[in-house]
């Protein structure tokens, strides 16, 4: 079953149009706002965020299986890899979602029905890799070893889809007066008319950073998992800064939002890991 997933991944990949289906919408219902697409053939609507988001997985696995087979893995696990991940990541953020906003679903229960929106990259991140461990266990696969040739791609996707959170004006910063303010006209999500902090791209140019600083440092790398600490400590500083800037409705833990708080105990966690592999490191 596990070889049936790898083979089915891989489908998928070699065939990049079904991950661009994702970026597509069949017909528009009347009234619908439709700032966010990018352009449409007849009945078809290829909408920026989920373009970009298509565009991050096929490079994120174009990447992965490249840089598996260099090091002498076998670059077919990625494709079952990566399908568990994606899985786990969608079930991740939408759980993750429901728990945030909890208040709002029992004011609302409808949003329960949304699968188009409502999605906590953290939690999509958690889901992921949990996902991936099961998968390497399932295949009693060397788990560090995938995950420090998954992690870049991870920030690689990551970055491609804050290109398409700026298109679609979600998860926008605070106003602003200064010269590197974006206004939106058309945004169904960011208020429209007043010049913005634009935090999706911030995100998106640190996420692209993170990519080739965890790819330089895997190429350094002398034990097995300081890529995946890497990604654990840099992600979690950068998404706490970014957070500071953006003033979209989220969740919160007191004075903190909610990923804030997650942030602390991935870094602690992060910290820890370091820590753990150093000593290793010096008693070998």
């Amino acid at each position: 079953m596990s070889d049936g997933l790898a083979a089915f991944g891989k489908f998928l990949y070699e065939r990049e149009w079904i991950f661009l289906l994702f970026s597509c919408r069949i017909g528009k219902k009347r009234g619908e706002k439709m700032q966010y697409k990018l352009f449409e053939i007849g009945p078809v609507t290829v909408y920026s965020y989920g373009l970009l988001i298509a565009i991050g997985i096929v490079s994120a696995f174009f990447v992965a299986e490249g840089r598996a087979k260099k090091q002498g893995l076998n670059g077919e696990e990625i494709y079952g890899l990566g399908i568990l991940g994606l899985i786990g990541g969608v079930i991740g953020a939408k759980l993750l979602f429901f728990l945030t906003e909890i208040k709002s679903i029992m004011e609302n229960p409808k949003i329960l029905l949304s699968f188009s929106e409502g999605f906590v990259v953290y939690g999509g991140i958690l889901g992921g890799i949990l996902g991936a461990y099961i998968y390497c266990k399932w295949k009693k696969l060397p788990v560090l070893k995938y995950f420090d040739v998954a992690v870049p791609s991870l920030a690689l996707a990551q970055g491609f889809g804050r290109i398409g959170c700026f298109l679609a004006g979600c998860c926008y910063g605070r106003e602003t007066g200064a010269w590197y303010g974006i206004t939106f006209h058309d945004s169904p999500f960011a208020p429209n008319g007043v010049s913005l902090i634009p935090t999706q791209l911030l995100s998106s140019g640190a996420d692209f950073l993170h990519f080739f600083l965890l790819i330089y440092i895997a190429g350094k790398k002398k034990k097995d998992g300081i890529v995946v600490v890497s990604y654990m400590i840099f992600y979690s500083i950068g998404r706490f800064l970014i957070e500071c800037l953006r003033n979209d409705p989220r969740g919160n833990v007191s004075i903190l939002s909610t990923s804030q708080f997650i942030s602390i105990f991935m870094l602690i966690a992060g910290l820890i890991a370091l820590v753990m592999l150093k000593k290793k490191e010096q008693n070998n």
